[in-house]
């Protein structure tokens, strides 16, 4: 079997950088709303708070944007912004699609369940749509890798 990668294509990358920017106008938004309207004496706290909450969602954002995820016949391996992680097939006891909801909408990644520890959120597959066929493909893909390596 030859490595594939999978990860988001060009225009959901394109789409993720989008959602970035409009999460930034909103903080930045709010930072000048805050700080033109607050006292003086708290002023700078509301700010501060801001910025932190905007940090970590462009970190989360740009993360998830670049994330990606080699298959191998041996196992998967997570590639982040940050990280680096393998996970042998036999770990893995089932490969799943998983529904995030929030307040601003929902979304849909996939999902490594180990027979020990944590489950973990496979790097470069999710959509927001439930319907999403390059996430299906992306699936059914993952779940031929770890069938056959179960076979072998």
């Amino acid at each position: 079997m030859p490595d594939v990668w999978i990860g988001l294509d060009a225009n959901a990358r394109r789409r993720n950088w989008w959602w970035t920017g409009f999460l930034t106008l909103i903080c930045a938004g709010t930072a000048a709303a805050t700080a033109l309207s607050a006292p003086t004496t708290e002023r700078w706290w509301w700010v501060a708070g801001v910025g932190v909450f905007w940090l970590i969602a462009l970190f989360y954002m740009v993360n998830r944007g670049y994330g990606r995820t080699l298959l191998t016949p041996n196992g998967l391996k997570f590639r982040t912004f940050v990280s680096r992680r393998s996970i042998r097939w036999d770990e893995i006891t089932r490969i799943e699609k998983r529904r995030h909801q929030a307040r601003s909408g929902e979304w849909w990644d996939l999902c490594a369940v180990r027979v020990y520890g944590r489950s973990l959120t496979i790097p470069g597959a999710f959509a927001s749509s439930q319907w999403d066929a390059d996430l299906d493909e992306q699936l059914v893909v993952i779940r031929g890798y770890w069938s056959r390596a179960d076979d072998g």
